[in-house]
């Protein structure tokens, strides 16, 4: 369990600041992570790692020589948000281009995707690699889906050090890709990891029991087997990757035993007395095995293996010298004479003079009201939908929630104060809790509600017809970004209930208020019908089964946060906004009283 912490919402800040203090020789902060302290003394290709925090040595104890360039470090088992992956590659860019490199997973995707296209829209060469090496969260026939894990650091590693030795950014992007499509990785654990604040890991397995094939962000595994003895052990995960070598492979491998993070160095000493003969009588040749932590999962104790088949032209960059504050390999030069950056800017923005009208302003008011509503409901709810998330995913979605709320809530309140319409207010707060929520339902929500703040506009209260335009265009933005069906169990299961009820409502001539509230519990409705689903998105999708018999988080937590906003949001002008009583039925929501 993480027992040091302040407040556990500040954990992964204060957790980056902290290493960034100790290792100011090798690193400096920067907002939305952090990059190395020398910047290059000619143009060279910055390799930008990612991802959530929670895994150290990954993403950000890789910075320097020979590995990163530069890391977006986003809140614990959450990908970092779009503006951060921006702002750390313009700290990091030096004139020959950037590439993002994470594991696949669909926050991250979105994420540095958004990213992607805006530093391409500067005139900056920018490319993406994903790793994709756990053979546990996919077939070999659907490899593109995998989630990446401990993969993670030999993909980097090879891409850094082409980088170092001045490869171009099409090469460099080249040999990212060849190293992860020869990489393989299978994982165990024993048990779950504790968020900061949290009272119970986000799972448990009965006495005497391994979960084979987790995730990195301590996803159980796909099925529980009977702990097995350290030969067992060794036998079984080198039998899993070696059935899976590529095809053509050669004999000469980079071979990582990884810690989950409290899995004792002795343990894996052990456990490496078995892979390493079995993979020699298999005639392989182990180049610079590395066995320690390397990526991890907080406090949770398992292991992972991984392969990565060499060729002449890998096996230079798998061993090349590297330093960083986490790693080190051979004698790595010193960035003597590189240019010696003391402090960033993150280029604040101007203050904005908004232009809106009394009426647009009046229901700016309402949005603000509206938005501290759902925060009062989502910070209530906050374990309860982590636990729903732990049941197939990483137990992270109330947390994200409460981060994304409370940024969108404060960034709403200040636009209001200097003078914003709906439109402006309700796109700063979409802005807000994208950046600082992360992960995939906060890029789905910021860019939802920014799309619903183009739809209102600032110069005037919407009618009925016009809020059903606004959230038609809510749901459509997610849905775009999401590329989410109904039936899928995500949150748009809820979402598309609500947006055609509340359409076809208004249509007949039902007056706002009423056809919002209907539309909510059709909303709340079809969010509990989720639990007879299987996820066909997401992280909980390698775990399908696992989730039948609880409600999809995403589906949940929308359904209530659109109860809860409607009294406000259709509220006629000038009269009382009603909140829903503490009594009212609220998605998901347990009643007073009710035993967890």
């Amino acid at each position: 369990m993480t027992k040091i912490f302040n407040d556990p919402s500040d954990f992964a800040e204060e957790a980056l600041a902290g290493f960034c203090d100790i290792h100011s020789d090798l690193v400096r902060q920067v907002p939305g992570g952090a990059v190395r302290r020398h910047r290059p003394a000619q143009p060279k290709v910055a390799v930008l790692a990612g991802g959530g925090s929670g895994h150290y040595p990954a993403f950000a104890g890789l910075i320097g020589q020979g590995f990163a360039d530069g890391a977006v470090v986003g809140n614990i088992f959450t990908s970092p948000s779009a503006q951060q992956a921006y702002a750390v590659a313009k700290a990091a860019e030096s004139g020959a281009g950037v590439v993002f490199t994470y594991g696949n997973y669909a926050g991250d995707v979105m994420n540095f995707g958004m990213a992607s296209e805006r530093l391409a829209a500067e005139g900056i060469a920018v490319e993406n690699v994903l790793v994709t090496d756990d053979i546990a969260s996919a077939p070999p026939s659907e490899a593109e889906k995998r989630r990446g894990i401990a993969g993670d650091f030999t993909v980097f590693k090879i891409m850094g050090a082409a980088a170092e030795n001045g490869a171009d950014l099409t090469e460099v992007v080249r040999l990212g890709r060849k190293a992860n499509g020869l990489t393989r990785t299978i994982g165990s654990a024993f048990a779950g990891c504790t968020f900061p604040g949290a009272g119970s890991p986000l799972f448990s397995l009965p006495h005497g029991q391994m979960g084979l094939g987790l995730g990195i962000h301590g996803e159980p595994g796909l099925y529980d087997t009977t702990l097995p003895s350290a030969k067992e052990l060794g036998q079984e995960l080198v039998t899993r990757l070696l059935a899976e070598a590529p095809e053509g492979a050669g004999m000469r491998a980079a071979v990582i035993l990884n810690g989950l993070g409290s899995t004792k160095h002795e343990e894996l000493f052990v456990l490496w007395g078995t892979v390493a003969p079995l993979l020699r009588a298999a005639g392989y040749t182990l180049v610079m095995p590395e066995v320690g932590e390397l990526v991890t999962s907080l406090d949770m104790a398992g292991v992972s293996l991984t392969m990565t088949w060499l060729d002449e032209e890998l096996e230079p960059l798998w061993t090349a010298p590297a330093e960083t504050p986490a790693y080190r390999r051979g004698n790595a030069p010193r960035e003597a004479g590189a240019l010696h950056v003391d402090e960033t800017s993150d280029g604040g923005a101007d203050l904005v003079a908004f232009v809106a009208t009394p009426a647009s302003r009046d229901f700016a008011g309402a949005c603000v009201a509206a938005l501290e509503a759902a925060r009062s409901w989502i910070h209530d709810a906050e374990e309860q939908l982590g636990r729903m998330d732990a049941i197939a995913g990483d137990g992270d979605h109330g947390r994200g929630m409460v981060r994304g709320i409370d940024a969108a809530a404060a960034a709403a309140s200040l636009t209001l104060g200097q003078g914003a319409g709906a439109g402006d207010l309700l796109a700063a707060a979409g802005d807000a809790w994208a950046d600082k929520a992360g992960g995939t339902s906060g890029v789905l929500w910021g860019a939802g509600l920014r799309a619903f703040g183009k739809s209102v506009g600032n110069s005037a209260a919407p009618d009925a017809l016009e809020l059903a335009s606004a959230v038609t265009a809510f749901a459509d933005r997610i849905v775009q970004l999401g590329k989410a069906e109904t039936g899928d169990k995500t949150m748009v299961d809820a979402l598309l209930p609500f947006v055609e009820t509340f359409s076809r409502l208004v249509g007949e001539g039902q007056p706002a208020s009423k056809a919002w509230e209907e539309a909510a519990l059709h909303a709340t409705e079809a969010a509990a019908v989720t639990a007879d689903l299987l996820p066909l998105k997401g992280r909980a999708r390698p775990l399908a089964e696992k989730s039948l018999g609880t409600p999809d988080p995403g589906a949940t937590s929308l359904a209530m946060v659109f109860t809860v906003m409607g009294p406000h949001f259709t509220a006629a002008p000038g009269s009382a906004q009603a909140v829903p009583g503490r009594d009212q039925a609220i998605p998901g929501r347990e009643p007073a009283g009710a035993q967890a």
